[in-house]
């Protein structure tokens, strides 16, 4: 198999990637593994993308109704590790991981957190680092 090529220059990149230079402010993850979808989670995802698109803050291509300008990208991924409690839901950069999401709650945490930068609290589950992190590596400068 042919490796590709490797692309150097810059402008190329973001030619290929128009990601790279779009003003993105919050990548948000949500779960789509057994159990995630088993409570709901394809209408988790359903509702991010109506809403975001409808806000337009949805970064993608204009032809299928994004914003290639939007500040939040999606996505949908397999797992984010606490499935039992899902519908899950992580929130970066902030490091913030929602459980047992639903449809109806989504306006809030794009409203509240995306917007507003104010965590839903009765959803959040923990925040990156953990509190547990953070305990463990006070003791120790080098971390945990």
């Amino acid at each position: 198999m042919a490796q590709p090529e490797f692309i150097d220059d810059p402008e190329a990149l973001c030619d290929l990637a128009p990601v790279a230079t779009a003003p993105i402010r919050h990548h948000v993850f949500v779960c789509s593994g057994k159990s995630c979808s088993a409570v709901g989670s394809a209408e988790v995802i359903e509702a991010f993308e109506l809403q975001l698109k409808e806000r337009g803050i949805l970064f993608g291509r204009t032809a299928k109704g994004k914003n290639p300008n939007g500040t939040v990208v999606l996505t949908e991924c397999a797992s984010v590790g606490f499935c039992a409690i899902g519908a899950a839901v992580m929130v970066y950069p902030d490091g913030v991981w929602y459980a047992q999401v639903r449809a109806a709650d989504v306006s809030e945490i794009i409203e509240e957190h995306l917007l507003n930068g104010r965590v839903v609290d009765r959803l959040q589950l923990l925040t990156v680092p953990s509190s547990a992190f953070l305990a463990k590596s006070e003791g120790n400068p080098g971390g945990a």
